[in-house]
């Protein structure tokens, strides 16, 4: 009979790739060579290799490895969230969140609201990251990410929760503030302000700058799009600022139109990890998300 513990030791030298690393992802303290004795006697029970060293500290799945890595991956991957269900009920509980901060800003406070309404002993922890990801949702650390995605996983599924928009944004007193339709290539000329590189906004603006086959001359950057609005209407410059509302971002002195021809437009979903079981608060967050 394979013990627990032992398969859970492959599962972290698997996912992280050594046992060092292995060592220090464990959800409890335990030393690098107790993690290397468990693969080694999980090896010997089932009389095959799982592992192929490629470096110092750097372990590979054999195909035996990744064989029983599909097998045992959902199960460790899946029991935060289950434990966390147990704990408590479907109006209560905790729900992890990663989102970035464009969409804390303006699509997770109603949405949140809805569902502190419907759960009022729900606890929300909310973590922001410049560009959101699924590992984390895969390693059972959030429960839920609400981003844009440039592409999505066959193990992760989504509901379209939103659509950004790209808007040019000029100062009102510019040479083109009056046209209704401007392009980028009216503003050739201009310093570009961009996000911060590292920025989930700031990938979206240079996507949509390459589509439109534009390379600013000069280029001032800025941490959020209060910011970059203030350059803006100081006459620093132009800028494109992703917006959920069609009308665009708002900012006195400042005028957006909307970016055309060819039109842009960048899905925001919220994923979590497909599975035959779905946290309860998953599915009620879900139920009550903004309509796309």
């Amino acid at each position: 009979m394979i013990q627990l513990h032992r398969l859970e030791g492959f599962y972290w030298v698997a996912q992280t790739g050594g046992y060092s690393k292995a060592a220090r992802a464990f959800p409890y303290p335990i030393t690098q060579p107790a993690v290397h004795q468990q693969v080694k006697k999980l090896e010997s029970e089932l009389g095959r290799p799982l592992f192929e060293r490629v470096g110092r500290d750097r372990m590979v799945l054999t195909p035996s490895g990744r064989q029983l890595f599909e097998f045992v991956a959902p199960f460790f991957e899946q029991l935060p969230a289950m434990v966390r269900a147990l704990q408590s009920s479907q109006a209560s509980g905790e729900l992890r969140i990663e989102t970035e901060a464009l969409l804390i800003r303006h699509l997770l406070p109603s949405w949140l609201k809805r569902l502190r309404r419907r759960c009022p002993q729900i606890r929300i922890e909310l973590r922001e990251q410049p560009v959101p990801g699924v590992e984390a949702l895969r390693s059972g650390e959030i429960d839920l990410v609400v981003a844009f995605l440039h592409e999505t996983p066959r193990d992760i599924d989504t509901r379209r929760v939103g659509t950004l928009r790209p808007f040019i944004v000029i100062p009102a007193n510019h040479r083109h503030a009056k046209k209704v339709r401007p392009t980028l290539r009216d503003f050739q000329k201009d310093t570009f302000i961009s996000y911060n590189p590292g920025l989930l906004a700031y990938d979206l603006q240079m996507e949509a700058l390459a589509q439109h086959e534009l390379e600013p001359r000069q280029v001032l950057s800025a941490s959020s799009a209060e910011a970059i609005l203030g350059f803006v209407e100081a006459g620093l410059g132009f800028s494109i600022v992703p917006s959920l509302s069609r009308s665009g971002p708002k900012g006195r002195g400042v005028i957006a139109r909307r970016l055309t021809a060819p039109q842009v437009e960048f899905p925001v979903v919220a994923a979590w990890r497909r599975s035959a079981w779905v946290h309860p608060l998953v599915e009620a967050a879900l139920a009550l998300a903004p309509k796309a």
